[in-house]
């Protein structure tokens, strides 16, 4: 199945495609750090393109596609409220844009839980019905789909001709019925039974333990704080032998191998690492994919 990856970032969707035996023959990105990466692990080419432009239909139609997948950036989605979506929010209209002109039979959609709050996604389901495509939708948690964290999103998955909801039940039935933890994934690779990872608000607790699944890794990465008081859900107090993750820890968690390379300035790495789809993840969907075609083909 050719696949083209849209609003690829540093390629955790290819690469979980990839794994699930997917042919993914190009990927398209405007962010520069994110595509140095992208270059440095994958053979297949990503263009640096403004997918909001109308050249950037005619560059996917090109590759032929069977699937195309893509996460728009999600970022007005995270932190809107009431106030008026973007222009990041518009490209997940785009996506559907582009789809519902390329017409591949399979589109697959990956974005935060949330977005299920807002009226784009309505918006993005009517254009790819009025297109033929009947989709699955549903928010997964990545620990049970072989991540060991504790990350939910938004996915839709979407065949020409199929019925609305023909994927629900394999894409439920795969699931893990316990959490992957950091232990479960990693052993004892971290040295330390116990971790920091700065919190989006000191309401919120920030030492984890490797007996669970991480929270979401995001695109921020911070030493701990010389003040940093005990949230009461943390696991233990910092003076406890608790350090932050490195770089490359946190690429480990979103399930990244160890020959994964990431080139470029520490802040750019972090923000792609925290922005990627986590491969397991990704390869999860794949695979319920394949099942599907296995038994309708």
């Amino acid at each position: 199945m050719r696949v083209v990856d849209l609003f690829s970032g540093c390629g955790g969707m290819s690469l979980g495609l990839e794994q699930a035996g997917f042919d993914v023959v190009g990927a398209f990105d405007n962010w520069d750090p994110a595509i140095a990466i992208y270059q440095e692990n994958f053979r297949h080419p990503i263009y640096k393109e403004d997918l909001s432009a109308d050249k950037a239909l005619d560059s996917v139609c090109q590759l032929k596609p069977d699937l195309i997948a893509g996460g728009p950036p999600c970022q007005d989605y995270s932190i809107a409220g009431k106030r008026n979506l973007g222009k990041r929010a518009n490209l997940t209209i785009r996506f559907a844009e582009i789809v519902t002109s390329v017409k591949p039979k399979w589109v697959l959609f990956e974005n935060v839980y949330n977005i299920e709050r807002f009226p784009t996604l309505p918006k993005m389901k009517e254009m790819l019905s009025e297109a033929g495509y009947g989709f699955s939708s549903m928010v997964l948690d990545a620990s049970r789909c072989g991540a060991p964290q504790k990350r939910q999103r938004f996915i839709l998955v979407g065949c020409l001709g199929a019925s609305n909801g023909f994927l629900d039940d394999i894409l439920r039935d795969g699931l893990s019925t316990k959490q992957m933890t950091v232990r479960d994934y990693l052993g004892d690779r971290l040295q330390t039974q116990y971790y920091y990872m700065h919190p989006r608000s000191y309401n919120r607790r920030a030492v984890f333990s490797i007996d669970e699944p991480a929270s979401t890794i995001r695109g921020i990465n911070r030493p701990i704080p010389e003040n940093y008081r005990k949230h009461p859900a943390d696991k233990v107090d910092v003076s406890e032998g608790v350090r932050a993750l490195t770089t490359r820890e946190r690429g480990l968690l979103q399930t990244f191998p160890e020959s994964f390379a990431f080139p470029g300035a520490k802040t750019d790495v972090e923000l792609a690492i925290g922005n990627a789809v986590p491969p397991a993840l990704a390869r999860y969907v794949a695979n319920c994919i394949k099942k599907w075609e296995e038994v309708n083909s």
